[in-house]
């Protein structure tokens, strides 16, 4: 997929000296590496959201489905009795 949307920051010289070593370790250019760890941040910050907030008729779906039985499932119990591959 083309790349066509820009993001443009200004910063400091030490800024810019310590992304651009940072990269040259990883043998990644700067924008790059800005990006791989903008974007691995921004996924945590979404990942790490524990707060959110329902409305009357949200809430009672959320907790039926907390509260339904769970389906049976035959390959998952199976995966359950499988030795792990560390204790193999």
């Amino acid at each position: 997929m083309p790349k066509t949307a820009p993001i443009n920051m200004r910063v400091e010289p030490a800024q810019q000296a310590l992304l651009t070593k940072a990269a040259a370790i990883l043998h990644k250019d700067r924008s790059a590496f800005i990006l791989d760890v903008a974007c691995r941040e921004a996924e945590n910050v979404l990942l790490d959201q524990r707060l959110f907030q329902l409305n009357d008729e949200e809430y009672e779906a959320f907790e039926s489905a907390l509260s339904a039985p769970l389906a049976e499932n035959a390959k998952l119990k199976s995966l359950i009795k499988e030795t792990s591959p560390w204790e193999k």
